[in-house]
């Protein structure tokens, strides 16, 4: 009996300890994030304020591209058919209430109907270019925080570092409590600056990916114009 109230006694010891340190996990754990995010030094309030002005970009630029980039595969068409049946003033309207840069660009080579071919062309891609450029607004602010942010972070954790080695230098206390505990709140600015930037640097390139896909499909739509200048008939002739 005696040992196994031992036993029990060990058991129910075993059991305490553990809950405490459970406990103590759990609360170590309730940390909110913006408390553990501000233990990465004064360099993390710039990186927060980059996120925050990614986010708006993205979204600002995403609404702004998206609608610009708007394909009607039966604009041209439509154009064609008020072309052919001579009501230029149709056609004209058409390509308005597309509200795209695609009817932007084929009410430009319409209104310029009667002029030289390559003048025609030449007024055409004057006006993609234009409409490429309004897309391409604000996007050098993702491409420069794409390398800001990354470059705070790490700065940050360098004059972190150099704080602790420093400390140590002057109480020679090199304990690796003090040392690990330090060195981990610096390197949250490193890390925080990694995810700002990888999130800029994607949004960049897949903004970059869909005026390119506009650029293609607007010589598309140029060449195709200019076809239908040259040849109003063609279609009827297959």
């Amino acid at each position: 009996m005696t040992f196994s109230t031992i036993l029990l006694q060990a058991d129910t010891i075993a059991k305490a300890t553990t809950d405490t340190i459970i406990e103590g996990v759990a609360t170590n754990q309730e940390m909110t994030l913006f408390s553990f995010l501000m233990k990465g030094g004064a360099f993390l309030i710039p990186i927060i304020i980059l996120l925050f002005y990614t986010i708006y970009l993205i979204f600002e630029r995403y609404l702004s591209i998206k609608k610009a980039v708007k394909h009607d595969v039966l604009l041209i068409k439509d154009v064609r058919m008020q072309l052919n049946a001579g009501n230029m003033d149709a056609a004209v309207s058409l390509s308005e209430r597309s509200s795209s840069a695609e009817g932007n660009v084929l009410k430009e080579g319409i209104l310029t109907i009667g002029r030289p071919i390559s003048e025609i062309e030449a007024n055409m891609e004057r006006a993609a270019n234009i409409e490429i450029g309004e897309m391409e607004k604000r996007m050098g602010h993702l491409g420069l925080i794409a390398g800001i942010a990354p470059t705070l972070g790490f700065v940050g954790t360098i004059s972190g570092v150099i704080k602790i080695f420093y400390s140590i230098s002057v109480t020679e206390n090199i304990s690796i409590g003090n040392i690990s505990g330090g060195l981990y709140e610096k390197m949250i600015s490193s890390g925080a600056g990694l995810v700002v930037g990888i999130i800029a640097y994607a949004a960049y390139h897949l903004f970059n990916g869909m005026i390119d896909g506009f650029s293609l499909n607007i010589q598309k739509q140029i060449l195709e114009f200019v076809n239908i200048i040259q040849r109003p008939h063609g279609d009827k002739t297959k």
